[in-house]
């Protein structure tokens, strides 16, 4: 089984919510013409990567907006990653809603690693990482700065994601897309990535886990590494090839030594780490269970 994603690498208008749909639903179109099986889209496509914001100025998490998405995607028969700052319990968070070829939501997931040392420190954050089902294959979602941590994509798929999409909106990308290849190596999953288009951004990619063949030689595992111009770019995941690959390969949850993480708990911070901005007060992570 080919599994499409469409990549789309593209900057909307802040606040333009009539103008941003206008375009989710051409670039929908478009994609459902490639053949593809889900449409990805930059962070925070909707409202524009804004900030700060408050949060009776943000989207709701369900309504009209999202209700007329759910509806290009029923009508293109193509599911959708969509992207914005939404209303959370007393701040804005920043999420991602994966929708079917049904136009039904699956999962709404809201950055867990808000970047607290930036203007994002007016976020809430999420409180989980979170997989669903999409027409027989599990996916999981993580936001920009998520990626730069390695837990993030470890618990994607210690929850079950056999890929990880991500939404994205930052610059100097060669590390990152780096960073991106390696998530998928270690952890058996595919990963696709939509970043805006721009000098010293673009570089919207997506990574097979596939990383040697079966004689034991390497292989590149490129699908797909975008320049930094805009554009709407297709890879391709061989979900078959993926699925047997998991099965007898040993990275992923196969010999891991648990026992040996425990200062992974820890919320600890000494030099040469401390930054102003760290343990907000209020933070969703300050639970028994952690100390």
């Amino acid at each position: 089984m080919i599994f499409r994603i469409a990549v789309l690498q593209k900057r909307s208008e802040p606040w333009n919510i009539a103008r941003n749909l206008w375009s989710l639903e051409c670039e929908m179109e478009e994609a459902a013409r490639m053949g593809a099986d889900l449409l990805l889209i930059p962070e925070c496509y909707m409202t524009g990567y804004e900030l700060p914001a408050k949060n009776e100025d943000v989207l709701p998490s369900s309504g009209e907006w999202l209700d007329v998405v759910c509806a290009m995607a029923k009508r293109n028969r193509i599911g959708v990653v969509v992207t914005a700052l939404t209303r959370g319990s007393e701040s804005p968070r920043n999420s991602a809603i994966l929708i079917s070829k049904q136009g039904k939501i699956l999962m709404q997931y809201d950055k867990v690693h808000t970047c607290d040392f930036a203007d994002e420190f007016c976020l809430e954050s999420g409180e989980e990482f979170r997989v669903a089902d999409f027409h027989g294959i599990k996916i999981g979602i993580m936001i920009c700065y998520d990626r730069e941590y390695p837990e993030s994509a470890r618990i994607l798929m210690m929850k079950g994601a056999e890929l990880i999409l991500v939404p994205n909106d930052c610059e100097s990308m060669q590390p990152r897309v780096a960073a991106l290849s390696t998530r998928a190596y270690e952890n058996m999953v595919g990963v696709a990535m939509a970043n805006p288009p721009g000098e010293n951004a673009g570089c919207s990619c997506a990574y097979s886990p596939i990383c040697w063949d079966k004689e034991g030689k390497c292989v590149d595992n490129t699908l797909l590494l975008a320049g930094e111009e805009e554009g709407l770019f297709l890879a391709e995941f061989d979900m078959d090839a993926i699925r047997d690959y998991r099965e007898h390969e040993m990275m992923g949850n196969t010999f891991r030594k648990v026992g040996a993480y425990h200062m992974l708990f820890s919320e600890t911070i000494e030099p040469p780490f401390l930054r102003e901005g760290q343990n907000k007060k209020g933070s969703k992570y300050e639970k028994d269970w952690l100390h």
